[in-house]
């Protein structure tokens, strides 16, 4: 059932932003699909322990912003990107405080048992796999305090794991698209 996710405050603010991709490396293994996510370090200046998609800003070199995707993904957790089968894009989402405009890739991948992922501890403390029906039970706005001001976000809490922001609008998105699939081939 779609449950119209569609909270995405502040992605009507016009302000010039920055290019960058993010690759939802969506697995089905054997019934149950899931999705990878990565838990950034504590110490980094941005995001700091923050939950998200393998992902970054385009670089000179990308051909395209799913190059990116595909390029971020394999330089965070050791994706291979020939073992990604690129799928739709995602509409892009806006981050209020730095300014990107993040684009969203679906890559289908073999399940996360079968490759081997390795978190690059530059920049990610953990590899995070998370099945779609638990990140759909977790959903719920909620306030937060961010830098002293309150916002109501989306959020997926699993796992003691908060996913908000960008991520969980990229997510609410992704799952709103799966739900109306889901629907258009139940009978009756």
């Amino acid at each position: 059932m779609v449950r119209g996710r569609r909270h995405r405050p502040g992605d009507h603010l016009s302000r010039e932003s920055v290019d960058a991709a993010v690759l939802l490396p969506l697995y089905d293994w054997p019934d149950e699909p899931g999705l990878v996510f990565t838990e950034r370090r504590a110490d980094l200046r941005r995001h700091a322990g923050e939950i998200s998609f393998p992902g970054g800003r385009r670089d000179p070199g990308d051909a395209d912003l799913s190059a990116t995707a595909l390029r971020e993904a394999q330089e965070e957790i050791g994706l291979d990107p020939g073992v990604v089968e690129l799928g739709e894009a995602l509409p892009a989402t806006n981050t209020f405080v730095t300014g990107y405009r993040i684009h969203p890739f679906i890559g289908h991948i073999p399940h996360p048992t079968e490759l081997s992922l390795k978190p690059n501890p530059a920049e990610v403390e953990t590899v995070l796999t998370f099945s779609l029906d638990v990140l759909n039970e977790s959903y719920a706005i909620r306030r937060l305090i961010r830098r002293g001001v309150p916002i109501h976000t989306p959020t997926y809490e699993v796992e003691g794991h908060l996913i908000w922001g960008a991520t969980a609008r990229i997510l609410s998105d992704l799952l709103d698209r799966v739900d109306a699939e889901a629907a258009k081939i139940k009978p009756g």
